[in-house]
């Protein structure tokens, strides 16, 4: 049967009523939420940045430097991935049902942060490599914490917004006149790894999530992710696509807009996405209901909390739908 989940983001900074909307609204796999809007230290970077083993860091006025002495803003990052988890354990109260949790990929965080002389840490490939070793022992230690606290099957989203910059030499220079040198596909592949196999370690699934045109779906395939979770409207419906479904990699299909549209598209239209898409890589209704997950395109912080409400409801309407017959076909 198709499931519904939330990328991972939500409006607002009351973790809890926020946690009550996931688990509500698609309660086959709710997640803990990201909530930026508390500042960098609840950030997606902030949070890859407390999660680091061995590395320090700290916030600079243009974002965070890790290799630096371990100063407040860390503490408070470190702190605030605590909490939240106090906050949903006590608001699960002893349920022990699947969650989901979200860490940024070793690929954007190295885009994202920078090094003690002032530079991003992706220009240096022995600093790219000591990042994915910190943050895969960080993600292995929070796998485990998060199992003890909130029990139940665990998944694990690693997000890449930044992947296909890194790939394709995309990333800008602090002047911004220059950019770094590209990532070659063989050192992503293994930096990914690093954290997928962290994460099977623990005994949790990891997923991808890239809401970028042209998915590097044989990169992240090969990298031993179990599914990838993509923006369905920039997705075409190549054979590489066809070929990870077929080879056993579940695809996360985001098919509902993160902020709401003028007009809101119905039901059957974007469903019917979600046929005209599978209907080309040639798998039919059985295949694609028990193997979707269906979510909004992206994360829902720049969403109002009522369309964050109603874009997972039409996930898991959509996810429902689906396990009927894709399109609502007989």
């Amino acid at each position: 049967m198709a499931r519904a989940t939330g990328i991972g983001s939500m409006p607002g900074d009351d973790l809890a009523e926020a946690y009550r909307v996931t688990a509500g609204e698609v309660g086959d796999l709710p997640y803990v939420p990201e909530l930026p809007a508390r500042g960098p230290h609840a950030s997606m970077i902030g949070r890859g940045v407390a999660l680091l083993e061995g590395l320090t860091g700290d916030l600079q006025p243009d974002g965070w430097r890790v290799g630096v002495g371990s100063g407040s803003d860390h503490r408070r990052a470190r702190s605030l991935v605590a909490q939240d988890l106090d906050t949903v354990e006590e608001v699960r109260a002893g349920e022990s049902g699947p969650v989901k949790i979200q860490v940024v990929g070793p690929l954007t965080l190295a885009a994202s942060v920078e090094l003690a002389r002032g530079e991003k840490l992706v220009a240096d490939h022995g600093a790219r490599r000591e990042l994915a070793d910190s943050l895969a022992a960080g993600v292995a230690a929070h796998v485990a914490d998060v199992k003890r606290r909130l029990g139940g099957p665990v998944t694990v989203q690693v997000d890449e917004p930044g992947l296909l910059a890194v790939l394709g030499g995309g990333v800008p220079t602090a002047s911004g006149f220059g950019r770094y040198r590209s990532v070659h596909p063989p050192e992503a592949d293994a930096l990914l790894r690093k954290v997928v196999d962290a994460v099977v370690a623990e005994g949790a699934v990891p997923v991808i999530h890239c809401c970028a045109p042209d998915v590097p779906v044989a990169l992240l395939r090969g990298a031993g992710f179990a599914a990838i979770s993509f923006d369905l409207s920039l997705a075409r419906p190549d054979d590489v696509w066809a070929e990870a479904f077929e080879a056993g990699t579940d695809l996360w299909v985001g098919l509902v807009p993160s902020t709401e549209p003028d007009p809101v598209p119905g039901d059957a239209a974007l469903a019917g996405r979600v046929r005209v898409f599978f209907d080309r890589l040639g798998f039919g209704d059985e295949a694609v209901a028990e193997r979707v997950v269906v979510t909004p395109t992206c994360g829902l912080a720049g969403a109002s909390p009522r369309w964050a409400r109603t874009a997972l409801t039409t996930s898991a309407r959509l996810a429902t739908s689906i396990s009927g017959g894709v399109g609502g076909r007989d």
